[in-house]
């Protein structure tokens, strides 16, 4: 059997200390786990660079996925044979896993379909505790995850949509917070890192400004977790959702954790199957929290492998991975600005920012920039980003993104740049 290489840096080896070298060699060390990336495309070897969108999966993630279907498939919470028992333990332990990973206790942690399936849960859940006149805060970096079911639940119940403007540096205007802030703000909701800016966003100041008024906050984590430190506690929220496929895990699968206090406050969204404490033909009651909000048959097997990508992540440590990609995009932004004629979005400093730098070509439109890159091997996202009110505000109707996972390197930047040279060559340019 062929042994998985260390995610450490061979013995002799100083650590990743940020620098280009080192940086290099840490992303080939990490690319070894990741299958995909032997794979070429249109001839070329791949340079993917689209972690924002999703993150390639380690063959260990990818073995446990497989592993459950070949060994211990059964529905979880319903037989009482072995492999109903093996499936409960291994859906379980992912909740108890996720739990540890966000410092948040597992009887606190709903797993549900993704990101955006929690905040629907939330957005749901909190409609009959709200009243006409009352006002959600959002920002105006939000994805359309963390911004459309607001609106929805606006529209349906009568609230108030405000919204906290971005400043030209692509950060959020804070010192717009306290008149935004006011005595109906019952919800503030807020992405932990734009998927366009890269922006780090303050969650733990304006959650405290937010609780002083008596608001719940919700955080949408799906950019920052698995790619820098993220503790519950820490961001002060009552809320925070992530998707496992953008911590290098399966997709279908993500996560709602939140404080005790706000889960009892939701109401579930859907109903039916495990969810249920007691029915008759004419009511039903509810189960403990989180059994209350996973109704119907999970995703097991993507809960089954999910732990596999948290080990990934762990055995790497995010602090190392925190200064992976900080080093990346720093690069990354430096040799973009070289090009000439390209407009950078968001902050400047790298160690602000996620993983991630979204940029616009006058001279070629995002989607023939991507295509081109494409016919290079090298994937980017094209497009609104499901961002579409930040990109109005920018000014632009799509952007073209690079982003960073552990295995990318500096030499994948200078491909992209290679390849963003090549787009103007192809116009001419």
């Amino acid at each position: 059997m062929r042994r998985a290489k260390p995610l450490t840096a061979p013995a002799g080896v100083e650590p990743c200390d940020g620098q280009k070298g080192d940086c290099s060699r840490c992303g080939r060390i990490f690319a070894e786990r990741f299958p995909l990336l032997e794979r070429t495309v249109n001839g070329r070897p791949l340079v993917y660079l689209d972690n924002a969108a999703t993150t390639q999966k380690p063959g260990a993630v990818i073995a446990a996925e497989a592993r459950y279907y070949r060994e211990h498939n059964a529905n979880v919470h319903r037989g009482m044979h072995t492999l109903g028992v093996e499936a409960t333990d291994l859906y379980e332990g992912c909740r108890t896993r996720v739990g540890r990973f966000l410092a948040v206790p597992a009887e606190r942690v709903v797993i549900t379909r993704g990101a955006t399936s929690a905040l629907n849960l939330v957005a749901g859940g909190l409609a009959a505790t709200l009243k006409p006149g009352d006002e959600i805060l959002v920002t105006e970096m939000e994805h359309h995850a963390n911004l459309v079911p607001w609106i929805q639940l606006a529209r349906r119940e009568g609230l108030v949509l405000r919204h906290i403007p971005i400043t030209a540096g692509g950060e959020l205007d804070l010192a717009r917070l306290p008149e935004l802030l006011g005595s109906r703000t019952r919800v503030v909701a807020l992405t932990h890192v734009s998927n366009v800016l890269g922006t780090i966003n303050p969650v733990a100041e304006i959650a405290a400004a937010a609780h002083r008024r008596g608001a719940l906050v919700v955080v949408d984590a799906a950019q920052s977790v698995g790619h820098l430190p993220v503790a519950f506690d820490d961001l002060g929220a009552d809320f925070l959702v992530f998707s496992a496929h953008k911590a290098y895990g399966p997709m279908g699968l993500g996560f709602l954790a939140g404080t005790a206090e706000a889960l009892e406050r939701l109401e579930p969204v859907e109903v039916g199957g495990e969810m249920i404490d007691m029915v008759t033909m004419e009511s039903a009651t509810w189960a403990a929290i989180p059994a209350r909000f996973e109704a119907g048959t999970p995703n097991v097997a993507a809960a089954a492998a999910f732990p596999a990508a948290l080990d990934t992540i762990d055995e790497a440590t995010l602090e190392r991975l925190r200064q992976h990609e900080i080093s990346l995009t720093a690069y990354a932004l430096e040799r973009l600005l070289a090009v000439g004629g390209l407009t950078i979005y968001g902050p400047r400093q790298a160690d602000r920012r996620g993983g991630l730098v979204a940029f616009h070509d006058p001279m070629v439109h995002p989607h023939d920039m991507a295509q081109l890159l494409d016919s290079l091997g090298i994937a980017i996202r094209a497009g609104h980003h499901c961002a579409q009110p930040l990109h109005r505000r920018l000014g632009v109707v799509a952007t073209s993104r690079a982003s960073f996972g552990m295995y990318n390197t500096h030499e994948d930047i200078d491909a992209l740049i290679h390849g963003i040279n090549y787009a103007r060559s192809v116009f001419g340019l």
